[in-house]
């Protein structure tokens, strides 16, 4: 949906990603798992758009349906960092325009939140370091410090443990079924595995043959996924990103992406997008 954002407010990007490979490597004494995975930015985004204030209030003009502002990560991002700022109104007016899927495992709603700790970090002259800003981020999702980090990245414990890997430059069509999972669910499910060897020296081409633990109980919990899984067969080797539901099929170049997006977008609602180096802030 087309939002209006008053003239001259600033735009940031807010880009995806994809999990290229997870597994769990075991149930943590605090309920949690940790995992092992692979995190490639992709350049499917949303838009944050922001304005200071002349006041303190925090104020988010695009509220999700049934979900109040104040819980909306973008705006609690914007409030876990505002006893740091160092200028005299610490507000901020927030829109925000979305592209990536809500429950799709494309980590939407973390990336939004990064981009509010990243800039305000900056407009509020907070000063705070990257690794603060993780720190920060952890709060609000396992997935934050990652945008923040800002570079395709090996993750350990519950994605917050990083370290840069090298990827090679590939195009994606990623499906979407027409079902949002719920993480919760999958992550408690008795059948999920849970006791995958960890990586001793993990790269891209040591993990391969690429996988993602999680997906055979989203398969058995939503037959939606496992339908589009199916259609996607024909066009290469579809593999689940995240807890789902999105699906995806990576290429060596972009002309057989395109290819195989023009007949996959008459089955499913499908992007054809491309894989980035680092997040777009950084590269500014």
């Amino acid at each position: 949906m087309k939002i209006v954002v008053p003239e001259n407010v600033p735009a940031y990007p807010a880009p995806a990603k994809l999990n290229l490979d997870l597994r769990i490597t075991g149930r943590r004494s605090d309920g949690y798992h940790n995992l092992e995975s692979i995190f490639c930015l992709i350049d499917l985004q949303d838009t944050v758009y922001l304005a200071l204030r002349n006041d303190s209030k925090i104020i988010l003009h695009t509220p999700v349906a049934g979900v109040l502002a104040e819980d909306d990560l973008t705006y609690r991002a914007a409030a876990v960092l505002q006893p740091y700022a160092n200028i005299e109104f610490a507000g901020v007016d927030i829109w925000l325009e979305k592209r990536i899927p809500m429950g799709g495992g494309l980590g939407g709603g973390s990336s939004d939140a990064a981009t509010v700790l990243m800039v305000l970090n900056r407009l509020w002259k907070c000063e705070l370091s990257f690794s603060d800003l993780m720190g920060l981020g952890l709060k609000l999702g396992a997935d934050v410090p990652f945008f923040i980090f800002g570079k395709n990245a090996f993750a350990r414990g519950v994605g917050e443990q990083l370290q840069a890997i090298s990827l090679p430059k590939q195009w994606f069509v990623v499906a979407r079924p027409p079902v949002e999972v719920s993480t919760a669910v999958i992550f408690s499910h008795e059948g999920l595995t849970r006791d995958s060897e960890p990586s001793i020296m993990p790269s891209f081409e040591s993990l391969q043959p690429f996988r993602n633990d999680m997906q055979a109980v989203v398969f058995q919990k939503y037959p939606e996924v496992l339908k589009v899984y199916k259609q996607l067969e024909p066009f290469g080797k579809p593999l689940m990103t995240g807890s789902g539901s999105c699906l995806f099929i990576s290429f060596e170049n972009k002309k057989d992406a395109l290819a195989a997006y023009h007949q996959i977008s008459n089955i499913c609602e499908a992007y054809c997008v491309e894989s980035l180096i680092r997040h777009p802030l950084l590269q500014k």
